[in-house]
């Protein structure tokens, strides 16, 4: 039997995205990116800067996933108490990372002031990881545990992940979408009897009151192709004349 699919949870860290200063752009990105890796994402979560907030949600996502991904809380400044906070999640000191210490200086040189080395302070016996790809000058991704601590500045979030993706590649997940010019209450029963004779294929309806040609969007995703492709031409089938396409 196959190993069940690893399942993810984003852990979305900061006032300023609770409070509607700055729109998250890292959980819509990762998890895209995480589906085209094959990771199911199960959870995400938003939390102030809190470091007891923080470590408890932590510690709560780490026991039930298989990956957490933080974002944000890794700087300078007061309110970046991601690092102590995953320290506490798994009752760990902080210390200083003589390598991440030495990346600093060779990157800031003169520019670099003391309060920035408090990004060289990690949990202790974090790992540090990088991409295959990757020159070892490049600072690398702190993880402890199964929590991947990236930061939450989008382009420099995308440009970390990009470095490490490949450690996440799975069993893919195929997906189909029929458009339906009927709505929801029409097409439940045909919907019904497709999710009871293809359980491991999952079903989705998602009206669209703006789309020009369709009412309903349905989704089919899977890990079996041949399932995904058997479940959608059955439901095209039981549809009929309300199919406008299928992609």
């Amino acid at each position: 039997m196959d190993a069940k699919p690893p399942t993810a949870a984003i852990l979305l860290i900061g006032n300023e995205i609770l409070s509607g200063k700055v729109d998250d752009e890292n959980a819509r990105y990762l998890v895209r990116e995480l589906r085209t890796l094959g990771v199911t994402v199960g959870r995400i979560e938003v939390v102030p800067d809190d470091q007891l907030d923080i470590a408890d949600t932590v510690r709560a996502l780490s026991e039930r996933f298989d990956l957490v991904f933080t974002s944000g809380g890794i700087g300078p400044t007061h309110d970046d108490v991601t690092l102590p906070a995953i320290a506490t999640a798994f009752n760990r000191a902080i210390v200083r990372r003589p390598e991440l210490e030495r990346l600093m200086r060779e990157a800031f040189g003169d520019r670099l002031h003391p309060r920035d080395l408090r990004m060289a302070d990690v949990p202790e016996g974090a790992r540090l990881e990088r991409g295959a790809a990757t020159a070892a000058t490049t600072w690398p991704v702190v993880v402890v545990e199964n929590v991947w601590i990236l930061p939450g500045v989008p382009a420099i979030f995308r440009r970390k992940f990009e470095a490490i993706r490949e450690h996440f590649r799975t069993r893919p997940i195929h997906a189909r979408i029929v458009y339906s010019r009927a709505d929801e209450s029409p097409i439940a029963d045909a919907l019904d009897a497709i999710v009871a004779a293809w359980p491991t294929v999952e079903v989705g309806s998602y009206p669209d009151a703006d789309a020009p040609d369709y009412k309903v969007k349905i989704t089919l995703d899977g890990r079996d192709r041949d399932a995904v492709e058997a479940a959608t031409a059955a439901l095209v089938d039981r549809l009929g004349a309300v199919v406008v396409r299928t992609a």
